[in-house]
């Protein structure tokens, strides 16, 4: 028979892949559904005490994730495959936690990640698809995905990024380093605009895409891209790609704030776009 361990304090660290498609992002919300609002409801019945998610980050409405990061605090007796396995069992078929595991007991989702990945999907063919319309951003006129490499590459390093921020959402300062910034080809048709970087202002990845997509129609130049950037100007860049397309990959973290195993998050993404 197994004896049941001590009760203790812990703080688990879970990572979390979901379709935002029916979720109003990531944060709770007093009448929407939304990820944190699941996962918290979930963990609450499995605990049997009030559970508070720290999340690395917000995701908007219709934003997915592969890699999200969460941590929160509670007494149990749980280990973390037993929570893991728990929460699965509850959560909807469009939440699942890839990973569990405890950590130390000061680490923070969100103040100790040093950098995030997001990736953005563009369906570029004639006709549309019915198993990715809530996965991709479909656009019919072909798209020169060379010109689109040029224009990334203009982002790259320490930038101040005002001119791809969502109106109304003032920061203390909008500087952010990317240290990745890539137009590739994916399966089949598809475009993936992939940026790796120290934070993200708020819509920063697909207002980026929504100009990206402009210099690949031919509207704007890789020069302009850049330019663009330097005015600090939102109303110079081009509209915004809708949610669908976006997906968190993988939130990083530094050596001090791995698991006690010693394990950090690895961000690079899978060899085949999901």
């Amino acid at each position: 028979m197994k004896v049941p361990g001590p009760i203790r304090q812990k703080n688990f660290r879970l990572t979390i892949e979901y379709d935002g498609t029916g979720y109003h992002g990531w944060q709770r919300q007093k009448e929407e559904p939304t990820i944190q609002a699941e996962i918290e409801r979930a963990a609450t019945r499995i605990t049997g005490q009030p559970v508070s998610l720290t999340g690395s980050g917000r995701t908007d409405t219709g934003v997915h994730a592969l890699g999200q990061v969460a941590n929160f605090h509670c007494r149990t007796r749980l280990t973390p495959d037993e929570l893991q396995r728990g929460l699965n069992s509850l959560l909807p078929g469009d939440i699942a936690i890839g990973r569990c595991e405890a950590v130390n007991d000061d680490f923070h989702a969100r103040f100790d990640a040093i950098a995030k990945r997001y990736r953005y999907r563009i369906l570029n063919q004639p006709v549309r698809s019915a198993l990715e319309r809530h996965r991709a951003w479909h656009l019919r006129a072909s798209l020169d995905l060379a010109a689109m490499q040029a224009g990334s590459s203009r982002i790259l390093g320490c930038h101040d990024f005002s001119a791809f921020e969502g109106a109304g959402s003032p920061r203390a300062h909008n500087v952010r380093r990317v240290s990745e910034a890539i137009c590739r080809r994916g399966r089949s048709r598809e475009i993936c605009f992939e940026i790796e970087a120290d934070g993200f202002l708020r819509y920063m990845v697909r207002n980026l895409v929504g100009t990206l997509v402009a210099v690949g129609r031919g509207q704007l130049t890789a020069d302009d891209m850049a330019a663009i950037l330097a005015s600090r100007d939102r109303s110079r860049a081009a509209p915004t790609a809708p949610p669908q397309g976006l997906y968190l990959v993988g939130v990083q973290y530094g050596p001090n704030a791995t698991s006690p195993a010693g394990q950090p998050d690895c961000m690079r993404p899978p060899a085949q776009t999901n």
